[in-house]
Order: structure tokens, then C-alpha cells, then sequence
């Protein structure tokens, strides 16, 4: 018999997700009301049976190369179909383009406005194995390494998108995603130090200066561990991301030690622009596109790509399991790959465009772009610039756990 010990995490937090999704429970509501109580009044077996324990389940990621090997969607009417993403995030005279030039009707729609909180409107249809109504979603790479994880990925067929050979040469692979068959990179962003130089009196390039007790109680992170542990492993020398759970927790141990002897002033989201731009605070973890804008509204505005490296978000384009217009999904993925088309996006969004060949159009057409090495990385910083880590259900939920501590969230 099968012990409960040799169940597969990974298969676990998947069935999880789904016997949580058939009660109608949010997974942190079900969580947080005592997990146990729930199972032993007969999920368990269901939960348990589904992980494999009778020896029948498959993985989820070999279940998906297998199809990604067999893939194939033929050229089709373009229709009505939906692309979900984050506001703000594209120059909408790309959307108008698109259609005259290929016919249907692209819906484009900015509800992403949190990763977590979108994976719960659409979770439960996801875990039932119906289309959620998207053709394309955009979605920050730990939420895009769990739909991965949990099969909730249509593989993408290459044929309709030659323009993936455009992709930058350190987007290329991911860890989650080795040879880019689920998932195609939209924008990026750095994690920094973003400083008030009027208070510094310098420039910042360590991240180190991050725990200097001399700007004690002037300092955010972020509360978005992936962001500010990562931060600290890569200050303290390790490959964030290539980095365990161990790592990690100590990451945030250090975190916590430093915020009990009062050297933060508060732990951020985005919100952490309003500290920094009222002079509440000197210094900040912060993302490079946010500076680009804080620079033109205040000279003293400085972002700084630590020199132990930065952490490196990518908002990723994929289509959902269940998918019901494969073809013009990836078709918009080959047109926002035209180098013309994505200098176009780089140019309304300020952030790190994953095409070749955009900085010599920019060049022209807008060359103080061009020239912003926030938007455009020198080749000695983007060699510096780390993935996020892949962590299982259960690792990411202990990891949220510790963080959540340190900041009383």
C-alpha cells in the first residue's frame, strides 16, 4: 500500500486546486480555516486518489510536451476572440492595427491587475478543465511556472509564430519553460534600488546600501518575496534563480532581522513611488519602469541596476487549456513580435522589450528611448539580470508564509 508520504507535492497542490475549486473555497480561505478538517471529511481520498496514489495519474508536464510535440493549429477565420492583460500595457493603436490587418475582432481587456487575484476568477474553470474565455493571458512568471506546472497551458504551435526567433538570446529558456513551448515573453522589468539622490548625496550601487544603518527607517521593500528575497540572495552572491527554499527563507530571515531593528520603513507594492517621490523615504527596492516615469516628473529621481545583478520580472503571453481560438492568439503573438510593431509597444510601455532589433528602429523614430538604459539594459547589466526561481505548491506556499510573518500581512 502507498504511503501518504510518497505523494508527489507537485501532483498534490495540483488536485488541491482542484477539489478546492469543486467546493467553491478560495485556496487561501480554504487554508486558512484548517485544511485538515476538510480532508479527513472526505476530500482526502479524493485528493489523494487523483495525485496518483493508485499509480494511474500522469505528470502534468510530460502530459503537456507530449502534446507540444503533436501540436497543431491550421490557419483559420480570426473571429472574436480575447487577450486579457495588465493596464496600460500596450499602445491600443496596435490592437486597431491588428484587426485591419487580419480580420475578426481582438477583445482586448485590462483586468490583470494582480497575478493571485486573477488566477482566483478564473481558477475554478481552470481545475474543471472548461475555457475561461481568453485566448491570451499575461502573466508574471512564478503565476505563469504554476499554470505550467498545473497543465493549465495550451502548447504553442511555432509554425504560426516565426517571429520567435526574434526573441532576446537571455529569454530564449526559462526554467519553467526550457524550450518556450507554453509561454512567450510580452515585457520586462528590473528590480533595483530606486534612490532620492537629494538625500543620498550620491549615487547607490549595492544593494547593500539596502540594510546600511544610516538610512534605518528610510528604506521599503517589497513584500512580493520573489522580489526583495531574491534581492538579498543575489546580494549575498547566490543565483537567485537557480536558488531552493531554504535559500529563500533564509533570505527572509534576514529580511525580518533587519525589519525588527526598525531599518524598513514598510513593506510596498507599486505604492512604494509615493514614499519615494514625497522624500518620505531614500531609498527603495523598485522596478526600472516605474523610474522612467518618476525621473520626468522629479530630476532627483536616480535607479540604480544593483552591481551584484537584479532580479528580472517577465509578464509572459500564453494560451489558456482549453483554448478556443488557438490560431488568432498566435498570430497576434507573431505580429507583437514584428520588430516595428514592438518598438511601437516599448515606446508607450517603458519597459524591457523581449524582441531584437527594436533599439535601431527606436533609434530613429524616438532616440531619447533608445538611449534610456532602463528600457534598453547594456549588454554588461542584462548579463547580470536573474529569472525568478521555480518553486512547487507547497514550497511557494511555505515561502509566502515566512514573508507574510515578517510583514504581519
Amino acid at each position: 500500500m502507498t504511503t501518504v508520504t510518497e505523494v508527489d507535492p507537485e501532483r498534490f497542490g495540483h488536485e488541491l486546486d482542484r477539489f478546492v475549486a469543486r467546493q467553491g473555497l478560495s485556496r487561501r480561505r480554504f487554508l486558512g480555516r484548517g485544511a485538515a478538517t476538510v480532508l479527513m471529511a472526505g476530500g482526502l481520498a479524493q485528493v489523494l486518489a487523483a495525485c496518483g496514489i493508485d499509480g494511474t495519474a500522469a505528470r502534468n508536464l510530460a502530459d503537456l510536451e507530449r502534446q507540444a510535440r503533436r501540436v497543431n493549429h491550421p490557419r483559420t477565420e480570426l473571429g472574436d476572440w480575447t487577450f486579457s492583460n495588465w493596464p496600460l500595457y500596450i499602445d491600443k493603436s496596435v490592437i486597431k492595427d491588428f484587426n485591419a490587418k487580419y480580420g475578426g475582432h481582438c477583445k482586448y481587456v485590462e483586468e490583470i491587475n494582480d497575478n493571485n487575484e486573477f488566477y482566483g476568477k478564473v481558477r475554478q474553470q481552470l481545475a474543471a478543465g472548461v475555457p475561461i474565455g481568453r485566448d491570451i493571458v499575461t502573466l508574471t512568471d512564478y503565476m505563469a511556472s504554476r499554470w505550467v506546472r498545473f497543465g493549465y497551458v495550451t502548447p504553442i504551435d511555432k509554425r504560426n509564430v516565426p517571429n520567435g526567433r526574434r526573441l532576446v538570446r537571455n529569454l530564449r529558456s526559462i526554467t519553467y519553460d526550457p524550450r518556450r513551448q507554453f509561454t512567450l515573453p510580452w515585457q520586462s522589468g528590473a528590480i533595483g534600488i530606486g534612490y532620492d539622490i537629494k538625500q543620498t548625496g550620491g549615487e547607490v550601487r549595492s544593494l547593500r546600501e539596502l540594510f546600511d544603518p544610516r538610512w534605518k527607517g528610510r528604506v521599503t521593500l517589497f513584500s512580493e518575496p520573489y522580489d526583495s528575497a531574491g534581492s538579498v540572495l543575489l546580494m549575498e552572491g547566490v543565483d537567485a534563480s537557480r536558488a531552493t527554499l531554504d535559500q529563500m527563507l533564509g533570505a527572509i530571515e534576514r529580511i525580518g532581522k533587519a525589519n525588527d531593528d526598525g531599518q524598513f520603513r514598510r513593506f510596498t507594492g507599486n505604492d512604494y513611488t509615493t514614499d519615494l517621490t514625497k522624500g518620505n523615504i531614500a531609498l527603495a527596492l523598485a522596478y526600472s519602469g516605474d523610474l522612467v516615469q518618476l525621473q520626468s516628473d522629479n530630476p532627483n529621481m536616480r535607479f540604480a541596476y544593483p552591481e551584484e545583478g537584479a532580479m528580472q520580472f517577465t509578464d509572459n503571453m500564453m494560451m489558456p487549456a482549453k483554448v478556443e481560438h488557438p490560431y488568432a492568439a498566435e498570430t497576434m503573438m507573431n505580429y507583437v513580435y514584428e520588430p516595428a510593431v514592438a518598438a511601437k509597444i516599448c515606446a508607450y510601455v517603458n519597459y524591457i522589450s523581449p524582441v531584437e532589433g527594436i533599439k535601431e528602429i527606436l533609434e530613429r523614430t524616438d532616440p531619447e528611448i533608445a538611449s534610456n538604459e532602463l528600457i534598453f539594459p547594456p549588454d554588461d547589466v542584462r548579463a547580470k539580470l536573474h529569472s525568478y526561481p521555480s518553486f512547487t505548491t507547497r514550497e511557494e506556499q511555505q515561502m509566502y508564509e515566512a514573508m507574510a510573518q515578517v510583514t504581519g500581512a
